[in-house]
């Protein structure tokens, strides 16, 4: 006779991992790693603590799975302005990407990215560690990218890859604060704008 198929422990009938993980996502990037307790996000969530730890694993290795969510969907803008044909294509799509995602009139304001875990004590080092590495991949892949652009004759000879792709890189950091502290989305545009102008800059 079959055995029957045992539901994973833990894991209620109907429940929507997938759902899930994305209320998590909301609840991070509204209250950041340390501001969102265990009871806030399985509220959000919709399950139970021991349901939390027994699908997503702890506090950090959920943030970890809504990191790479964000990074997924939120963020893909950042893989698209990478495909475009010029550096000064890449660095306004990038931009422009960042302001709509920062801006967007439902859900969290600002960057889980970055803001998740700027500021956390020794519990929350894990995920400030992750974001910093998160930020790191960002600036790296930006800087190869404008290093062929260098290679291609798109940039000029003279520019330098990895300034430049500081500069994008902190623009945008900046413009998600901003964008937290409540600024409207036409003035951190008109502020891009003007930060782009005579490009390249470096």
């Amino acid at each position: 006779m079959e055995t029957e198929k045992r539901r994973p422990a833990g894991r209620p009938r109907g429940f929507d991992a997938d759902e899930a993980l994305e209320r998590a996502l909301l609840v991070f990037w509204e209250h950041g790693y340390e501001g969102a307790s265990l009871a806030t996000l399985t509220e959000a969530m919709g399950i139970s603590t021991t349901s939390m730890y027994a699908t997503f694993g702890n506090k950090e290795e959920l943030f970890r799975k809504a990191l790479d969510r964000y990074t997924e969907g939120p963020s893909a803008y950042v893989t698209r302005a990478l495909e475009k044909p010029t550096a000064f294509d890449v660095a306004t799509a990038l931009i422009a990407g960042t302001i709509q995602t920062t801006t967007r009139p439902a859900g969290p304001h600002g960057c889980l990215g970055v803001q998740g875990a700027l500021a956390t004590g020794d519990a929350g080092r894990g995920a400030r560690d992750l974001l910093i590495g998160w930020r790191d991949d960002g600036y790296t892949t930006l800087r190869d990218r404008f290093e062929r652009a260098v290679d291609d004759g798109d940039l000029p000879p003279t520019a330098d890859p990895a300034l430049l792709a500081r500069y994008v890189t902190t623009l945008g950091y900046g413009i998600a604060v901003q964008a937290a502290s409540g600024i409207a989305r036409d003035e951190l545009q008109e502020m891009a704008d003007a930060a782009l102008r005579g490009w390249p800059l470096l």
